[in-house]
């Protein structure tokens, strides 16, 4: 019974330090263009390619 008295404090801490994590990144815009970075795994091989031919 006792270890409730360690765990109950240590899951709030756990909480709080994720929600402040989530709002942090809400603020500093993590979460503003989540296609880019998938659009950009896709295509840019395409882009260097074309632009090498160019080159030759």
């Amino acid at each position: 019974m006792s270890i409730l008295y360690i765990l109950i404090p240590l899951a709030i801490l756990l909480v709080c330090v994720a929600l402040g994590a989530f709002f942090w990144a809400v603020k500093s815009d993590q979460f503003e263009d989540l296609e880019r970075h998938g659009h950009s795994i896709l295509f840019d091989d395409d882009i260097e390619a074309s632009e090498s031919k160019k080159d030759e």
